[in-house]
């Protein structure tokens, strides 16, 4: 690849902008969030009868991937000042994969702590160098919004791919069967990194020392952080339980996969449902818009157990979460120098990955006292509630 803007950034000749791209690095997000994270939303409930767990146990399980996560986006400037983010995020896919299939080999609490908090370190590298790539990508396109919304919602692919493998695997009559969907979900991370691999070619960012330096000025953006700190905070805890809510509330086995694969399909269409509003607004609008939409997501299955609330709850909570973490991208792009986007990229992520730290412990420590689960859900939708209103506080930076 040839031609260098400012910074290290890739100049609009050398850019590949097409929209075949975008799709295969939604794929490393699939990877990424869809089968190193929340395919564990369907290995819950027969992991924890299996296994005994408490409800605190469950979701430290996740607190630990998301600190996995955490030290993975610490680490990420560095690295993405010293390796191209192409090589960083195949290498984070190619950890996640290896990592996904060794769960199907471990009982111990520990062994699967362990796994987790790499699983986490590994989705890190593959989901900031993979926007970092997506941000690139859509420097050169006529439609930016859509190429982050495309990679963001890749997500949605691997919450399909998830419902459609674990549950038959992880309910079959044999002993621990939820080690074969671990397997699968292996297996199915290392194919898509391949795939990934095989059709981005000709992107790269390549590393720039002064850019991994450029501080992005964090308190400038504060409000936008405190904002996607509560996001981080909130919506995980619906992603680790919702699941097992359901499963408690007397849902049929057909009809959780039906929503969990709704949920998915959510996902990939918010790419072209909010990429207007993503270009249009430079400030903290979109967060505070997505934000209120996902506190009312997270409150519908609670106040009703019937099946259309639950199918509306999941579909919108499909069609926003993801949009929430490209917002934050769109943000970046639209106030920060080129320079400064990986710095800004992980300053979000970092906070992110701090609110999925505390959420899962919180929402499991809530669900084990009076109230169950229902009450770690208001909890949540609390969390998300607050987010938007912080994010109505933001303004573009001048």
């Amino acid at each position: 690849m040839s031609g260098r803007g400012p910074a290290g950034a890739p100049t609009a000749a050398a850019r590949p902008a097409g929209l075949g791209t975008a799709f295969a690095l939604a794929l490393a997000a699939a990877v990424s969030l869809g089968l190193a994270r929340f395919s564990y939303a369907l290995l819950l409930p027969p992991m924890r009868a299996d296994l005994g767990w408490s409800y605190f146990t469950a979701g430290a399980m996740n607190t630990v991937n998301a600190a996995g996560y955490l030290l993975g986006a610490l680490l990420l400037p560095r690295v993405l000042g010293r390796w191209d983010a192409r090589r960083v995020m195949l290498a984070g896919g190619g950890a996640a994969a290896v990592a996904l299939a060794l769960h199907g080999v471990v009982l111990a609490e520990a062994g699967l702590f362990a796994l987790r908090l790499a699983t986490g370190v590994a989705s890190a590298a593959t989901f900031v160098a993979g926007g970092l790539l997506a941000a690139r990508l859509a420097q050169g396109s006529a439609r930016p919004g859509l190429v982050l919304g495309l990679y963001y919602g890749g997500t949605g692919i691997g919450i399909v791919a998830s419902a459609l493998v674990v549950p038959p695997l992880a309910g079959a009559a044999v002993a621990h069967a939820w080690q074969q969907a671990w397997l699968a979900l292996g297996a199915l991370a290392a194919l898509c990194t391949v795939l990934t691999a095989v059709a981005t070619g000709a992107l790269a960012a390549h590393p720039s020392a002064a850019g991994a330096r450029q501080a992005a000025r964090w308190p400038r953006f504060a409000w936008a952080l405190g904002a996607y700190l509560m996001f981080g905070l909130g919506y995980i805890g619906y992603m680790t339980f919702v699941v097992t809510l359901l499963r408690e509330q007397g849902l049929p086995p057909g009809l959780i996969v039906a929503f969990y694969v709704l949920l998915g399909l959510g996902v990939v269409a918010s790419s072209w449902l909010w990429a207007g509003l993503l270009q249009r607004f430079k400030g903290g609008q979109p967060l505070a818009l997505l934000n209120g939409l996902l506190a009312l997501a997270t409150l519908l299955p609670v106040l009703s157990a019937h099946p259309a609330a639950v199918f509306a709850s999941g579909a919108l909570f499909g069609a926003v979460f993801l949009s929430v973490v490209a917002g934050t991208t769109a943000f970046v792009r639209h106030n920060l120098p080129p320079a400064a986007w990986p710095a800004g990229i992980s300053a979000f992520t970092i906070v992110f990955a701090a609110g999925q730290i505390v959420g899962p412990s919180i929402t499991g420590w809530v669900a084990d006292g009076a109230g169950g689960l229902a009450r770690g859900f208001v909890l949540s939708a609390g969390a998300l509630a607050l987010g938007s209103l912080l994010a109505t506080r933001q303004r573009p930076l001048p």
